[in-house]
């Protein structure tokens, strides 16, 4: 029986194969980067509109223009709905992505953002394309505040989590792919004022609305808990229902003070504070993958909404779930799977965000 689904797994495989080719592009003109996380996320179309179908998740057109949200990008079978949930509003055909750069110390990558030259990213539904203004936000900006390095976006799996709950609504999106690495507050202000700054000029010359025709998504997983299979004891509070439920409340506090409500710059900081030690700003101080991500993606909408509409932007709390507080669906007879355990000893908490 198991030889038998097997077989049936391999054989959907190539039908979406050959469903999602890649068309009407010269393969010379393409620089393509490939789905790395073929394990915890979705590679081909069948498996989304699977996951879809196991949540319960009835996706139907909606008018709602959000401008930033804050996603989830851990394994399907763990955040899935929240993903779904986090994404809902994001209806502009351009989202600038703002990624986790987990591998950053592979490539001694520190203080600048992170570009590619890719031109196309591969989806589970076809081939989903680079807008033509990240090669313009690239000429525009300071050449001291960011690097172009395909191999680390090759490497990175944060923002592939979240293109194909984005390609599946819409299959004309076009992406600005961004990475962050180590940076510390002063430099986040700084660089996400430049940003800021270079994309309000596109949205003028373009006549783009900020969250009707752009918008920005910003990955990020919450707290990881655990004194099991971790680099470290990362289980301050201990590993009881009592030291799980302290956790929990640490993550709630932080998503009240800092990223919901008005925005401001002093939130911001107050994140860098909770998360990352002051005396280093490339270690943890409380571990969330998007100590980055999160403070620069947030500095930088905040700073555009201020330049396009002279206000801040309104963050409003959605949900907060992590890998063991629900019950998960069944990823594995569709080829897919987990990348890490999910116990009381090591779990993954997900913040679920919108920005308008």
């Amino acid at each position: 029986m198991r030889a038998l689904l097997m077989v049936l797994v391999v054989l959907l495989f190539s039908l979406s194969c050959k469903r999602n080719k890649i068309a009407e592009v010269p393969k010379e003109d393409i620089q393509l980067r490939h789905i790395h996380d073929t394990i915890g996320f979705a590679q081909y179309d069948w498996q989304m509109d699977s996951i879809y179908s196991r949540l319960h998740i009835k996706d139907s057109p909606n008018d709602l223009n959000w401008k930033a949200a804050i996603c989830p990008h851990d394994d399907y079978k763990y955040a899935g709905r929240l993903y779904y949930e986090s994404l809902k509003g994001i209806n502009a055909p351009n989202i600038i992505l703002i990624g986790v750069a987990h591998r950053a110390r592979n490539f001694n990558l520190q203080d600048k953002i992170i570009f590619g030259d890719f031109t196309h990213w591969q989806s589970p539904y076809g081939m989903l394309k680079v807008s033509s203004i990240n090669d313009e936000i690239v000429k525009k900006l300071p050449t001291d505040v960011y690097v172009v390095h395909d191999s680390m976006q090759v490497l990175e799996h944060s923002l592939e989590a979240i293109v194909p709950f984005l390609h599946k609504k819409n299959r004309t999106i076009e992406i600005v792919p961004i990475l962050v690495p180590y940076i510390n507050y002063q430099t986040i202000d700084k660089i996400s004022i430049d940003l800021a700054n270079v994309v309000n000029g596109i949205l003028k010359d373009k006549n783009w609305e900020f969250g009707k025709d752009l918008a920005v998504v910003i990955s990020n997983d919450a707290v990881h808990y655990g004194d099991e299979e971790w680099s470290a004891d990362l289980s301050p509070f201990g590993t009881d229902d009592e030291g799980t439920e302290k956790a929990r409340q640490q993550d709630l506090e932080i998503i009240d003070k800092c990223l919901t409500q008005d925005i401001s710059n002093t939130k911001i900081k107050k994140f860098t504070e909770y998360t990352v030690k002051q005396e280093d700003y490339k270690e943890y101080n409380w571990v969330w993958c998007g100590r980055y991500s999160v403070p620069f993606g947030l500095a930088f909408a905040n700073k555009l909404n201020l330049l396009v509409n002279n206000e801040a932007l309104k963050g409003t709390f959605i949900e907060y779930q992590s890998s063991i507080d629900h019950k998960l669906i069944t990823v594995e007879d569709l080829g897919m799977g987990t990348t890490a355990i999910a116990t009381q000893r090591h779990w993954v908490a997900y913040a679920s965000i919108r920005y308008e």
